[in-house]
């Protein structure tokens, strides 16, 4: 039976969910958790908040809001992992590993940094002004946070794409240096998502003050979407849905027929008046029942500061043979090992190996190297991570012949000397 695809997903803690993130994130990632073969993990990025939030009641206040909606909309934590970033301290710790292998120059491309960088630049001060080391390391930190549960698929918007092909670039170079420890993980990007428009008609956003917030009293949802900014056309009117904020909104939350239905009021010219009562209802059928579960839990923190515990629990099960066998890898071992095992050690380390990586191409490459390190045999590039690691499992299985043009043999190396490493890595 195949191993489950591990999914990944987490939400910084600094602000109040509102209809927008259930639509975008909330809804389909609690959707997918539901999917067979997959194994789940949803976590409250509270360490990602500190960069952007400084705040301390505003953090936990959103630790609990967060926490509460996922909950609320039905993600079951005893079918997923759910935890608290801050309940795993191998994740800091892997950080610091991670850290140790990340070139300043791959941190230097990261959106975030280019866009402080360069409002310091039009503003004329220092470009470096107001950029903390957080929010420079800040692409490690979530690179950790992936390969501490090696993660296969990372649902993302595009406009975080270069958060997980930074993840892989880390992950390549610890591996270059330490061996095969840290699974590549890929970004899977959903192009049905819905961008919802805020009241005003721009995108909603905290930050333009345009927001429905997700799980407001029904009477204060109700005067919000009354608030949302229509033009001047009059009852009896046709209206067009491109453009409509209103419209937008309600294709995001009904059926395909109660979309007809509306997109014909629309063109018989409904008021609007009357079009913000058929989005209200509608809405609010959705959100009601989550909305009286989402109180209770508000209500009770206590059942949620257990939920999280459980679940940082259960995932440092994994998390925590994960770092051992990443200490060791790096050297931070016990002495104890030197003086008992020193020669044991050092005879099942000097063994031929695979070396994966990626280069600043695009591509994937891997190197065949003996036990002394020199090189056997090099790769060509290839598309993806799964095509190289193929191209191994065939050399390994059926030898040289099975990859003729997929490799090239070492100068000065001969294909006994390679035949004979492959035999030696198959036998140990």
């Amino acid at each position: 039976m195949a191993a489950p695809i591990r999914y990944l997903t987490g939400i910084t803690t600094s602000g109040t969910p509102h209809i927008g993130n259930y639509v975008g994130a909330l809804r389909p990632a609690v959707e997918a958790s539901r999917r067979p073969g997959t194994e789940n993990f949803y976590f409250l990025a509270d360490y990602h908040a500190l960069i952007k939030c400084e705040d301390p009641l505003r953090v936990q206040r959103s630790t609990l809001e967060i926490a509460a909606c996922w909950l609320a909309i039905g993600l079951d934590p005893r079918q997923v992992h759910f935890y608290r970033q801050s309940d795993i301290p191998e994740i800091p710790e892997l950080t610091w590993l991670l850290t140790c292998v990340t070139g300043k120059g791959l941190l230097n491309r990261a959106h975030a940094y280019k866009a402080q960088v360069d409002k310091n630049r039009a503003a004329n001060v220092d470009q470096d002004a107001d950029v903390t080391a957080g929010l420079f390391m800040y692409p490690v930190l979530m690179a950790a946070d992936i390969l501490m549960f090696k993660a296969h698929k990372i649902p993302v918007g595009r406009d975080q794409v270069q958060h997980i092909e930074m993840a892989r670039d880390i992950a390549s170079s610890f591996n270059h240096l330490y061996g095969e420890h840290l699974v590549l993980p890929e970004a899977e990007i959903d192009e049905t998502v819905a961008l919802l428009p805020g009241t005003d008609g721009r995108k909603m956003s905290k930050s333009y003050d345009n927001v429905l917030p997700l799980f407001a009293p029904r009477e204060q949802l109700r005067k919000q979407i009354a608030s949302i900014v229509t033009d001047s056309r009059a009852p009896g009117e046709p209206k067009p849905v491109e453009g409509s904020a209103l419209f937008q909104i309600y294709e995001a939350f009904a059926s395909a027929e109660e979309t007809a239905q509306l997109r014909q009021a629309y063109a018989d010219g409904i008021s609007w008046a009357d079009a913000k009562q058929v989005l209200f209802e509608r809405i609010d059928r959705e959100i009601a029942p989550m909305r009286e579960r989402y109180d209770q839990l508000m209500a009770n923190p206590q059942e949620i500061e257990r939920i999280l515990q459980d679940g940082a629990r259960r995932v440092r099960e994994l998390a925590t043979p994960l770092m051992l066998e990443l200490r060791r890898a790096v050297g931070l071992r016990s002495l104890a090992d030197v003086a008992q095992g020193g020669k044991k050690a050092k005879a099942k380390a000097a063994l031929p190996s695979f070396k994966q990586y990626r280069e600043a191409d695009g591509r994937h490459y891997f190197k065949f190297v003996d036990a002394a390190g020199a090189l056997l045999l090099q790769s060509s590039g290839f598309d993806s991570p799964q095509d190289a690691g193929r191209a191994v499992a065939r050399l390994k299985q059926d030898g040289l012949e099975a990859v003729r043009s997929q490799v090239h043999v070492a100068p000065g190396t001969d294909e006994a000397a390679v035949a004979a490493a492959l035999q030696q890595l198959s036998a140990s």
